[in-house]
Parts: structure tokens; C-alpha cells; sequence
């Protein structure tokens, strides 16, 4: 197991309720004023704790542009009302940018560097669609054939590894109907609760008649995405979308979101110096490449090396947030790894429901399922949790926490 200098402690994490894009809680929400609110709300869970403080933000978001765009991490810590002392750098590793951002974050914290960091993700897939405003794919991609699968959409990538891995089309929907279950079921417990921050959603409408704006509020405080009338037969009935014989569907497949979160990081002299309780200790981080295609699967690789790195076993973990950007694909990894003898027990595995029921908001889903872990296992009373999902492009990204 690899030591860090010293260790990186997170004293706050939280997160917004995930929306639906183009259609739901934050359609008309600017992602800048999401990160905001995480920010602000970070920081009020750490009482004696002055913005000042705070050496940088990282903020990861996988399509930084318009809305998004202009290093959306400085341009939030200062409208937050944290003052033009503290720095700000926009990161992107696709769907691992949130826990790229956590990672790196704790890093400076363990290497030395920092004291206090912010970390933490945003995406509006309603603003900013997938691939961005101008997708520009560079012709050196389709020179060798190898490289093609650079510019597969996800959904085929998913197609490939439900071909590879022998995953059918019924056990795919099951796995989508218990996302849906078990998300239902927490919410239903208010297993959200700590994790989460409230958001008041203003709508704005025209008044034709004297040509005032009528505004309302809302307050919004549970994942949008979660269908209590899900069912397997229901599932069974939806058409593949990416391929003509595929099994691919929208009803197993994560839902295209809107999201943030953020967590707040720091060294154990902060904690002295600012009388700050921990939650949660960073354990370990790695990255691995898999071939593009077949992106999907990237977990298998990191898991095993964030596992190594930390000195734990698979049976050590009490929590797994893992990523569902497709039942294919979570199916995939977790029967390969069974494979290999690196069994992570399904109870563990997404207790609260997973992307496809929860929602995907890219760049934000690192930095929001780290504050699913850590509040679940202060909650459960568990030890370690990772994070984990594959990346487009071909990776893979996990990390694991200790709770405290």
C-alpha cells in the first residue's frame, strides 16, 4: 500500500437533487449558479471555517463550453461570495471528471501542497449537449482502424459490450428495473437526506397580457429521475436505440441529467486549526485505459489497482457507488471481476439505485456519488466505499474513502 505524506480528510460533502435535461427541475437553471449553491452549501457544513481559507476549487464538467464554459470553477468560487483569493481550475475527464477532481484535490492535500480545497462537479446536459455545441473529431482518428473507436457514441460502445460479455437483453432490463426499485425505496426511507441540498428552482413566464414576467419558486429536493411504475414487462417493450438488433435501450441506459456536487477537503492541521470534525478519510485513486470500443468496462481495470493501492480486498468494501451508464456494462464488470475473483457483493453494489434511475449529469456524478458514499457509510456504520464508472474514450476511474 502506498503513503502519502500525509492524509487528505473530507469535512463536507453534499450535492443537488438530480434533474432531468431538457425537461425537468433545471432546464432553464445555469450551471454556474448549481456550483454555486454546492459551494456555498459546502461550506456551511463547516462551521468555523472561513472561504478564505481555501487554497483552490477543482471542479470537474464534461463538456466545458457556453453555459459551462470560461473555467466555470473560478467563476463560481467568486460569485459563492469566496473572495478573489481563491483559485479555480475547470477539469475534464468525461464521466470520472467529479472523481478526477476529488482525487486531485486530495493530492495536493497529501503531497503537502494545500490545506483546504474544494473539489467538486457540474453538468447541464440541458444547456450543453453530449459532444458539446461543436463536435470536431480530428480526421487522424479514422487513419487506423484501431483508433475508430474514439468516435463510437456511448450507446454503441454499450452494444460491443453486451456482445463481448454475452449480457441479454433480459438481464439487462432486470438490472435496470432494481436501479429503479431501489431508488424508489430510498427515497421512500429518506436515505438521501444527509447527502443532500435543497435547490429553489425560480420559473419565469411571460404575462402576455401587460407584458410583466410572473415568477415562482420551488423548492426541489429528490432526484427527479426515479419511476416507482417501472417494470420489467414495461422495460421489455422499449425498442433498441443504438443498434437495429441491439439490446440497448433508453429504459436501460442512465438518464442524460443535470447535477452537482461537492465535497471540501483538508489536511489534519486544518482540522486543528479550525476545530473541524471529519467525515471521511481519501484512501486511494487510479486510472486505467481500455480499448474505446468497448469503454464501458474501464471499472474492471481500476478496480482491482484502487483496491491494491489502498491494501484492501473487494469483501472490505461496505459501500460501491458504481456508475450505471449501462446495464451492459455494469452487468459486464461485475461478472468479470466475479471471474477473476474480485467478487463485489451486489447487496453493496448501488443500494440506493444506480444512474439509470438516479440520473447521470456526466462531470458532476464523481463528485455527487462521493457524497452518496460517504454519507451512506455514516448512515450504515460502514468502513470503505468506492466510487467507480468507465469514462468515455476508454477508462476506467475508482476511489475509495474510509469512513471516520
Amino acid at each position: 500500500m502506498s503513503k502519502p505524506v500525509q492524509d487528505a480528510y473530507i469535512i463536507a460533502a453534499t450535492r443537488l437533487p438530480i434533474g432531468k435535461s431538457g425537461r425537468g427541475y433545471f432546464k432553464n437553471t445555469r450551471p454556474d449558479e448549481m456550483l454555486v449553491k454546492v459551494m456555498q452549501a459546502a461550506l456551511a457544513q463547516a462551521p468555523g471555517l472561513e472561504a478564505s481559507a481555501i487554497e483552490d476549487a477543482i471542479v470537474g464538467c464534461s463538456f466545458p463550453e457556453g453555459e459551462q464554459g470560461m473555467n466555470i470553477a473560478r467563476v463560481a468560487s467568486v460569485l459563492a461570495g469566496w473572495g478573489n483569493g481563491v483559485g479555480g481550475v475547470t477539469i475534464n475527464r468525461y464521466c470520472a471528471s467529479g472523481i478526477t477532481a476529488v482525487q486531485m484535490a486530495a493530492d495536493r492535500i497529501r503531497v503537502g501542497e494545500a490545506d483546504v480545497m474544494f473539489a467538486g462537479g457540474v453538468e447541464s446536459m440541458s444547456m450543453i449537449p453530449m459532444g458539446g455545441n461543436k463536435p470536431s473529431l480530428s480526421p487522424l482518428i479514422f487513419e487506423k482502424d484501431e483508433n475508430i473507436g474514439i468516435a463510437y457514441g456511448m450507446g454503441l460502445t454499450a452494444e460491443k459490450v453486451a456482445a463481448q460479455w454475452k449480457i441479454s437483453r433480459e438481464d439487462q432490463d432486470a438490472f435496470a428495473y432494481e436501479s429503479h426499485r431501489r431508488a424508489v425505496a430510498a427515497m421512500q426511507a429518506g436515505h438521501f437526506d444527509t447527502e443532500m441540498t435543497p435547490f429553489d428552482v425560480v420559473e419565469r413566464t411571460p404575462n402576455l397580457a401587460d407584458g410583466s414576467i410572473n415568477t415562482k419558486t420551488r423548492t426541489v429536493k429528490l432526484d427527479e429521475g426515479a419511476r416507482p411504475d417501472t417494470s420489467v414487462e414495461g422495460l421489455a417493450k422499449l425498442k433498441p436505440v443504438f443498434a437495429a438488433k441491439g439490446s440497448v435501450t433508453a429504459g436501460n441506459s442512465s438518464q442524460t441529467s443535470d447535477g452537482s456536487g461537492g465535497l471540501l477537503i483538508v489536511s489534519e492541521a486544518a482540522l486543528k486549526r479550525y476545530n473541524l470534525t471529519p467525515l471521511a478519510r481519501f484512501v486511494s485513486f487510479a486510472v486505467k485505459g481500455v480499448p474505446p470500443e468497448i469503454m464501458g468496462i474501464g471499472p474492471i481495470e481500476a478496480i482491482p489497482a484502487a483496491l491494491k493501492m489502498a491494501g484492501l480486498k473487494a469483501a472490505d468494501l461496505d459501500w460501491v457507488e458504481l456508475n450505471e451508464a449501462f446495464a451492459a456494462q455494469s452487468l459486464a464488470v461485475l461478472n468479470d471481476l466475479d471471474s477473476k475473483g474480485i467478487e463485489l457483493d451486489r447487496a453493496r453494489v448501488n443500494p440506493n439505485g444506480g444512474a439509470i434511475a438516479l440520473g447521470h449529469p456526466l462531470g458532476a456524478t464523481g463528485a455527487i456519488r462521493a457524497a452518496s458514499v460517504i454519507h451512506n457509510l455514516r448512515r450504515t456504520g460502514g468502513k470503505y466505499g468506492m466510487v467507480t464508472m468507465c469514462v468515455g474514450a476508454g477508462q476506467g476511474a475508482a476511489g475509495i474513502f474510509e469512513r471516520l
